[in-house]
């Protein structure tokens, strides 16, 4: 069966008991290439899947075009690029950009201001967060077939809402902040799953969107952390299975 965002290649696979040929499904990876008005302004690589929400989830997180746009007018072409335009009578601000710690030189845009604190949001029971991640690892059909791909959902304390795919950690994250964007669904109280690190980079978008719960199989880094606690977000590393690290405002899960 034909996935969307992989595609066969011919391998040849080797064990103990020799060498098999065989064709194995392997990730999609495409280069995004993003105008305003015509004129090119930024780069990426990605899975070639839920491109309108990417662009949307980075250009708004990151405060790329300053002023108006509708996404909507937004034009997307796939080819051996994917050649996305947007029209806008905004200005386009990429000052403070920087390479992230992220896969596939991702990249981030300082703020001039500090993004305000997230509020009370939301309360979850534990019980209820273990079984939100554990549905969460099970959603990932690419990551199956490939082994190569991160994961991003966002949920209430009930149910998933949207999730998201992607060759780099930040885009899939862009994603699902881009669906809600578009769907104008509220993110002030609700909770972010993410398959990779906790690095500063994302922590930083959640804390834009005053996403109150973040939640990874992985660790977060230092810098993560003093963001998070900043922010107001409770971060929660490692949760694998009966056990999780809460490294900020623990107040949240009951």
């Amino acid at each position: 069966m034909k996935v969307k965002g992989a595609e066969k290649r011919r391998i040849a696979r080797i064990t103990e008991e020799g060498c098999l040929e065989l064709d194995d499904a392997v990730a999609l990876e495409r280069r995004l290439r993003i105008s305003v008005n015509g004129q090119e302004v930024l780069r990426l690589y990605c899975s070639p899947v839920k491109i309108r929400e990417l662009v949307v989830g980075l250009f708004m997180t990151e405060g790329i075009i300053r002023g108006n746009w509708c996404a909507e007018r937004m034009t997307v072409k796939y080819g051996r690029d994917i050649l996305v335009d947007i029209p806008t009578e905004g200005k386009v601000s990429l000052e403070g950009g920087t390479i992230t710690s992220g896969c596939l030189g991702g990249i981030t845009f300082e703020r001039t201001s500090e993004d305000a604190a997230v509020g009370e949001g939301i309360k979850v029971e534990r019980e209820s967060l273990r079984d939100l991640f554990a549905g969460f690892q099970r959603m990932s059909r690419l990551y199956e077939l490939t082994g190569c791909i991160h994961n991003a959902a966002v949920s209430d304390i009930k149910e998933f809402i949207t999730h998201a795919e992607d060759i780099g950690r930040h885009n899939a994250v862009d994603k699902v902040i881009g669906h809600c964007i578009l769907e104008n669904i509220t993110l002030e109280d609700k909770v972010m799953h993410v398959s990779g690190r906790l690095s500063s980079e994302m922590v930083s978008k959640c804390a834009r969107w005053k996403i109150p719960v973040v939640v990874s199989r992985a660790a977060p880094t230092s810098l993560a952390i003093d963001i998070a606690e900043r922010s107001g977000i409770t971060m929660i590393g490692f949760m694998r299975a009966s056990r999780f690290n809460i490294y900020t405002h623990p107040y949240r899960i009951i």
